[in-house]
């Protein structure tokens, strides 16, 4: 079982910062449970353009309004608390960020944490150290 606080992550290497948001990442890849599920925040009057070209990725608005624009179709989306999206086609996205942003994410295959976004806005896929372990019981 694996028991884990936000205010334990904060100011450690699972905290993690660019110019428009803050990622706190509550597991990972070494957590072996097959998913990385990070609480981010995203700052007001940013944009962000991302392509998570490796990953699929759900999103849950848990604070704040933004406007989330595929860039495939140019469909917007206003995003509000208790909203969800799921980039489950990998689709190549923009984030406009209209009040401070707070959303619960989740990727697949698990981040090991240190990524970055490279120029398309992608993180890289590394090869699996681990898969995940089912429970008996």
């Amino acid at each position: 079982m694996i028991v884990r606080r936000l205010n334990e992550i904060r100011g450690t290497s699972r905290e993690t910062r660019a110019d428009n948001w803050q990622s706190r990442r509550l597991l990972l890849r070494e957590d072996g449970v097959g998913f990385s599920l990070h609480d981010t925040v995203l700052h007001a009057g940013t944009k962000t353009t991302m392509w998570y070209k490796n990953h699929v990725e759900a999103v849950y608005c848990i604070e704040g309004r933004a406007e989330l624009t595929n860039l495939e179709t140019n469909e917007v989306h206003l995003l509000e608390p208790g909203t969800v999206y799921v980039l489950d086609k990998h689709d190549r996205h923009e984030l406009s960020i209209l009040e401070t942003f707070r959303c619960v994410c989740v990727f697949t295959p698990a981040l090991r944490g240190d990524e970055t976004h490279d120029a398309e806005g992608a993180y890289p896929l590394y090869p699996e150290a681990n898969s995940v372990t089912a429970a008996s019981g």
